[in-house]
């Protein structure tokens, strides 16, 4: 008998294997909505008549902070994309996996907001607060991506036959990095400068850009 339609050929030896498709488009969708939810957080400032452009500029930080957060969303969704294309199936536990990795992005509008307010209209320990909740949900969204790598390593039955099991190893360095430093620049903002906090996080986010095809293959040659 042939395999269902939602069924890869080789079975993975603790489930059923399933393909891909439903994973990637209801990923795709939740990262639509997250990405929607951070719009819903701009509002038109309150202003008297001649002073829109004052009350416009008096929300640049959360201005900003939306930028940060959307380029940081974008971003999760092309590594994410990027990571879903090493693969040729998935099974419930790696299903469960991703939700995790999709809990980690769906919370970020809300440290986004925190961090709006703060800069807009708190003092200096308000920003401290707001840098360190930003840089701690960005640290634990790390997580969930070491262990699907993680969980891939010890499964390559489910890897793409042109992805090898070492190159999978390396690839755990980049969530990490992401652990280590975005702690790190939670305590920065904490106890140095929230300024540079938020630029160590803005940092990260511009490493995992860079780096969202994975680690370079050479790292896997030894």
């Amino acid at each position: 008998m042939s395999a269902a339609p939602d069924e890869v050929e080789q079975p993975d030896p603790k489930g059923r294997v399933s393909a891909t498709d439903r994973m990637t488009a209801f990923s795709d969708g939740v990262f639509a909505i997250v990405i929607t939810l951070l719009v819903i957080e701009l509002r038109v400032p309150e202003y008297h008549e001649g002073e829109l452009l004052t009350g416009l500029l008096g929300e640049g930080a959360s201005y900003l902070a939306f930028v940060v957060s959307f380029v940081y969303i974008g971003v999760l969704w092309l590594n994410h994309h990027a990571l879903l294309r090493l693969i040729r199936g998935t099974t419930l536990t790696l299903s469960w996996i991703n939700l995790g990795v999709l809990f980690g992005a769906v919370i970020i509008p809300f440290p986004t907001a925190v961090l709006a307010s703060a800069f807009t209209h708190g003092d200096t320990d308000d920003q401290r607060a707001a840098v360190a909740l930003y840089a701690l949900a960005a640290a634990l969204m790390s997580a969930p991506w070491l262990v699907f790598f993680g969980y891939l390593h010890r499964h390559p039955a489910l890897l793409e036959r042109r992805v090898s099991p070492e190159y999978v190893r390396t690839q755990r360095l980049r969530p990490v990095t992401g652990l280590i430093l975005y702690g790190l620049s939670g305590l920065l903002g904490w106890f140095v400068s929230p300024l540079l906090g938020l630029i160590g996080v803005i940092v990260m986010i511009t490493y995992h850009a860079v780096t969202s095809e994975g680690l370079p293959r050479w790292l896997t040659r030894r």
